[in-house]
């Protein structure tokens, strides 16, 4: 039996960055929507994780690194493709790091391409949190 997940935040984290995605680029869209998908990820790999300590107990979740994490949910059917979670991660963790105008470019679009792979994790979610 897992634990009910409240899914507010990343409900609204998704919601805010597909609305800044919606946007007609520029500058500043462009820097919204990098800041969005940065805080969009952090729950998103969160909740991935409050999930999977509910389901296969907390020691076993604490020894995944990330990659292995993603590769769980994966295994579990919570997401579809972890290889497009670790381009995800290393576009967050480079974002935190390095800016500059190319790595802007490239993390807006990954950021799009995250952001139907966050609502379907949403949808998930929902779904198993009954």
């Amino acid at each position: 039996m897992t634990e009910m997940l409240i899914l507010t935040a990343l409900s609204k984290a998704v919601c805010s960055l597909e609305l800044a995605l919606a946007q007609p680029k520029n500058e500043f869209i462009r820097d919204a929507v990098i800041q969005r998908f940065e805080y969009t990820y952090e729950l998103c790999w969160k909740m991935l994780r409050r999930y999977l300590i509910s389901d296969i107990g907390v020691e076993e979740v604490n020894r995944l690194p990330r990659k292995d994490l993603f590769r769980v949910a994966a295994e579990k059917q919570i997401i579809t493709d972890p290889v497009c979670w670790f381009t995800y991660h290393k576009a967050r963790n480079e974002t935190s790091h390095t800016y500059d105008e190319n790595k802007a470019e490239e993390t807006y679009s990954i950021a799009s391409k995250f952001c139907d792979d966050a609502k379907a994790l949403l949808f998930r979610l929902e779904e198993l949190n009954v």
